[in-house]
C-alpha cells in the first residue's frame, strides 16, 4: 500500500526530506507530493507529484486550497512548513477527507512566528532569553539602540514576524574599513540607515513591522531538532553546531534540556526546532520554530530517520524509535546537483474561492540523482 506525502511550501532542502522518507526503515513506499508557490523551484523536480501553490491569498483561501488538494488527491499525511496560521486547528477538518495534518496547536504558532511574543513568553516560563527591545518608529530603534547599548554589544535587528533570515542586519555604525570592504560581507547597516527607512516607510504610509533589536551573539548556533508528542512530551532532542559550512552533532544535555522546556511549556507536536546562542559563556534562546528546520535530513547522520519517525507517531502513536540518537559526528555541507528530465505537465482546474477560474499546475517526476550532506568520516 502506497502512503500519500504532501510536503507543502516545499524549500530546496526538502529533497534530502524525500529521500529520507523513501528510504523509511519500514519498507513503505511513498508516493511524495510537494508544492510551492514558485513553479520553478528546484525542489519540485525532485518529487513524485508537483504542484503549484496560489501566491499573496489568505488564511482562509490557503486552507480551502489544502483541504480541496488533499480531497482530490488522497493526500494520507500532510507536513506544512509554511502557512501554518492557516492550517494549525484544523486537524479535524483535514480528518474528514482522509489526511492527518502534522502541525503544532494554533496558539503556540501564532506565539511562536512571532519573536517578540515568543521571548516574553519564553521568559516568563523561565527560559533563558537574551536582553532585547522593540522598535516600530525611527524614534523607537534609536531608543533601543541607546538603551541596550550599555551592554558593550555588538546589537543586531530582524522583523519579529516569520520572515526566516529576511531583514536580520548587525548595526554597525563604523567607518568602512579597507579589511572590511575586502573581507567576506556581511549584512551590516547602521542605525540611522535603518532609521530613515523606517521613516521613509511611515511618511509613505507603508506597513513598517516590529523590530527586534538584540545583541549580536556570534559564535555557534546550536540548533535542536526535536520530536515530540502531542502534549510537548519531547522524545528526542538532537542538537547540531552549525559554523560555517560545518556542522556537529552534540551530545549536549544543557541544550536539550531548554528545548525540552520549551517544546512542554509550548505544547508543541512532531518535527520542530529549537535555536540557541551563547551569550557570556551560556545559552540562550534564539527563536523557537513549530516546523521542522532545513536541516532536517542532517539528523539522519544521529542514525534515526525523524522525518519517518514523526510520520509513525502521526498514524499510529508510536515514533518506532527504540536505541538513542549518535552523537559525535562531525558534517561537511557541499554543495551538489542533480539531473532532471524534463516530463509533461497537466494543468488542473481549482475552486479557488475567489476565482473559479484559476489553475494549478502538477507535474510528474521521477528524478532518480540525489543532493547529498557529506560526511568527512562516514557517508550515509
Amino acid at each position: 500500500m502506497t502512503l500519500r506525502v504532501w510536503l507543502s511550501s516545499a524549500g530546496a532542502a526538502t529533497v534530502q526530506i524525500m529521500r529520507l522518507l523513501r528510504q523509511n526503515p519500514d519498507g513503505v513506499e511513498v508516493t511524495v507530493y510537494a508544492s510551492n508557490v514558485d513553479p520553478e523551484a528546484t525542489t519540485l523536480s525532485a518529487c513524485d507529484v508537483s504542484a503549484v501553490e496560489p501566491r499573496y491569498v489568505g488564511d482562509e483561501e490557503y486552507a480551502a486550497f489544502a483541504l480541496d488538494f488533499c480531497r482530490r488527491h488522497r493526500i494520507d499525511v500532510l507536513i506544512p512548513p509554511r502557512r501554518l496560521a492557516a492550517l494549525a486547528g484544523r486537524s479535524a477538518e483535514f480528518a474528514a477527507v482522509g489526511t492527518a495534518l502534522m502541525c503544532s496547536p494554533l496558539s503556540s504558532v501564532r506565539t511562536l512566528t512571532d519573536k517578540v511574543a515568543t521571548y516574553e513568553a519564553a521568559a516568563a516560563a523561565g527560559i533563558p532569553v537574551p536582553p532585547w527591545r522593540v522598535a516600530s518608529d525611527a524614534d523607537g530603534l534609536r531608543a533601543a539602540v541607546e538603551e541596550l547599548s550599555h551592554t558593550g554589544e555588538r546589537l543586531c535587528l530582524k522583523p519579529s514576524g516569520e520572515y526566516s533570515a529576511f531583514g536580520f542586519r548587525i548595526l554597525d555604525d563604523r567607518p568602512l574599513a579597507m579589511a572590511q570592504l575586502l573581507a567576506e560581507p556581511q549584512p551590516a547597516v547602521s542605525v540611522e540607515a535603518v532609521a530613515g527607512a523606517m521613516r521613509r516607510a511611515a511618511d509613505a504610509g507603508e506597513a513598517v513591522p516590529d523590530l527586534l533589536v538584540m545583541p549580536y551573539l556570534d559564535g555557534p548556533e546550536i540548533s535542536v531538532d526535536c520530536l515530540s508528542a502531542v502534549g510537548g512530551e519531547l522524545l528526542v532532542g538532537i542538537p547540531r553546531a552549525k559554523q560555517g559550512r560545518f556542522r556537529d552533532l552534540l551530545d549536549d544535555p544543557v541544550a536539550v534540556s531548554i528545548a525540552r522546556r520549551l517544546v512542554g511549556h509550548f505544547e508543541l507536536a512532531y518535527l520542530t526546532n529549537v535555536q540557541l546562542r551563547h551569550r557570556a559563556g551560556e545559552p540562550v534562546l534564539l527563536e523557537a520554530n513549530p516546523r521542522p528546520s532545513a536541516g532536517l535530513f542532517h539528523t539522519a547522520f544521529a542514525d534515526v530517520n525523524l522525518p519517518w519517525a514523526a510520520i509513525r507517531l502521526l498514524l499510529h502513536g508510536d515514533s518506532g524509535l527504540r536505541n538513542p540518537p549518535r552523537s559525535g559526528v562531525r558534517l561537511a555541507v557541499a554543495e551538489a546537483v542533480m539531473e532532471i528530465a524534463p516530463r509533461p505537465t497537466v494543468p488542473e482546474v481549482l475552486p479557488d474561492p475567489r476565482d473559479r477560474e484559476s489553475r494549478l499546475t502538477l507535474r510528474h517526476n521521477h528524478a532518480g540523482s540525489e543532493v547529498r550532506v557529506i560526511a568527512p568520516h562516514r557517508e550515509r
